[in-house]
């Protein structure tokens, strides 16, 4: 096709901006003066990238870039076009404190947002984001592989040998585990590897151990199973070890659920003298560790602490993890690590619940891991949450520091807001329903419903005007609150 202009991109080869990111930010730039207008075609990546010197793969990314967020569309055999979506943006959406990066602004709507309600309850990755024309082509990939197949079945209940051995290397390597293929199960989510957990540990009368605030999956999944749940306290530094000894001596413990990297809800990491001392626990009682790893991939200050299951004590380790906060619902897989016994009985447990894994999705997921995509989907969207969490963090000081305190989270997509003791929190939700927001208040992660003056706050699925609106709204339902007070 024949572009009738050149486009001239100045790139700053000193500046710390990467240069994907400074072309992506001229071209918005481009769009929102007007220069570029819907349909208008893009030049080749090759061509640009010999124009203004620089690798094609970086012409790509940005590209890419775009494309996942709405301004650009990828039509194959024609080229990139300019989005008709994207002068649905206007430009100067920014608030005072937060400066609008390209990377957090996408056009389209969020399938997490209804039309007039915000989701500030929700830690979940944005679905604008997902790079669907890659997971297509994997799926395709797989689609083609399997009907090549006689017959395209995963046999084997602990899922795809090739996804496993995946797994295996980015398991090892990333969190410090000593897995090999035999020592992981896949399953369609975490929920369900919580639940074929529950069931195959877990005996009627059992008494397994969760944080005082906790996943409340989690806690769901063990009663349903006949457990006695137990609560131990927890502080700034993760699971209190004096309280829990006290209740091994009390009772025989079964099993200990924790999520030491982004504990579910208040989004403390659990020290490494706390993980050590956990470990030895259960060693000395005989009790197996649960390691949910939730928010591993969005770790935002450059240090992180291997998991407790890099120990190579696997008698007394199950691991958890998941793709959700990746793919998101899209395309989510949870694992299980476990020594080779424990394995085998899960097995047995996810063939009664689903004989047949789907081929085609973890053919998939195989091939996006072993070529590096995943791991580069995950290092964009870093940047991008990395981006929002400050935003978000800048939101709040500015307009609810009268009404909370917090501490900005290591990781994970969610921040946790201790909110002062005079609010009351079963107004604050009803408030925040005529408001028309959406809270996850501290009670829902507790093991009884009295009130707790805390909110999880998740923020990675929402751009920043969608989280303006969001607090802009929190504090309207917070200043309810003061209001009623000083009428009282």
């Amino acid at each position: 096709m024949l572009r009738p202009w050149e486009l001239n991109v100045a790139i700053e080869r000193e500046s710390a901006m990467a240069i994907h990111v400074q072309i992506a930010q001229q071209i918005i730039s481009d769009i929102q003066n007007g220069r570029f207008t819907a349909g208008t075609a893009l030049p080749g990546t090759r061509d640009l990238a010999k124009k203004i010197k620089v690798n094609r793969k970086t012409i790509i990314q940005a590209y890419e870039e775009l494309v996942a967020q709405g301004w650009l569309v990828c039509e194959n055999k024609r080229g990139t076009f300019i989005s008709s979506k994207a002068s649905s943006i206007k430009p100067g959406t920014a608030t005072k404190s937060v400066s609008l990066a390209f990377s957090t602004e996408p056009i389209a709507s969020n399938s997490n947002q209804t039309a007039d309600r915000i989701a500030l309850n929700a830690d979940l990755a944005d679905d604008r984001l997902i790079p669907f024309e890659m997971i297509a082509r994997a799926m395709r990939h797989a689609l083609i592989m399997c009907a090549r197949q006689t017959p395209c079945n995963v046999n084997d209940a602990k899922g795809n040998l090739n996804l496993r051995l995946a797994l295996m290397h980015m398991l090892n390597a990333e969190r410090g585990l000593h897995a090999n293929a035999e020592e992981i199960c896949t399953l369609a989510s975490s929920q369900m590897g919580l639940y074929v957990i529950a069931k195959t540990i877990t005996q009627v009368n059992d008494f397994v151990v969760l944080e005082q605030l906790s996943n409340p999956r989690a806690r769901e999944a063990f009663a349903d199973c006949g457990a006695n749940i137990l609560n131990v306290a927890h502080d700034h530094d993760g699971i209190d070890m004096a309280n829990l000894e006290l209740l091994c001596v009390q009772y025989k413990i079964r099993a200990v659920y924790v999520t030491p990297h982004h504990q579910i809800p208040t989004t403390i990491r659990m020290s490494a003298q706390r993980r050590l001392a956990l470990l030895q626990l259960a060693i000395q009682y005989d009790f197996l560790i649960i390691e949910e790893d939730a928010g591993h991939e969005y770790n935002f200050n450059n240090s992180s602490s291997l998991a407790i299951s890099s120990s190579t004590q696997s008698k007394h380790l199950i691991y958890l993890g998941s793709l959700n906060k990746v793919f998101g619902a899209s395309l989510d897989l949870g694992y299980l690590v476990a020594n080779k016994a424990m394995i085998a009985l899960c097995a047995d447990r996810i063939r009664l619940i689903d004989g047949q894994a789907d081929p085609v999705k973890q053919m998939a997921i195989t091939e996006l891991l072993n070529n590096g995509e995943i791991k580069r989907h995950r290092a964009r969207t870093l940047k991008v949450y990395q981006a929002r969490q400050a935003g978000m963090i800048a939101l709040i000081e500015d307009e609810l520091a009268e009404f909370v305190s917090f501490r900005a989270p290591e990781s994970g997509l969610a921040i946790w807001l201790e909110v002062k003791p005079w609010i009351d929190m079963v107004r604050l939700q009803a408030d925040a329903t005529s408001e028309k927001i959406s809270l996850s208040l501290a009670s829902d992660y507790a093991s009884s419903k009295h009130p707790i003056s805390a909110i999880r706050l998740g923020y990675a699925h929402l751009s920043i005007a969608e989280m303006t609106q969001g607090i802009q709204r929190l504090k309207a339902a917070l200043i309810s609150q003061q209001l009623k007070l000083l009428r009282a």
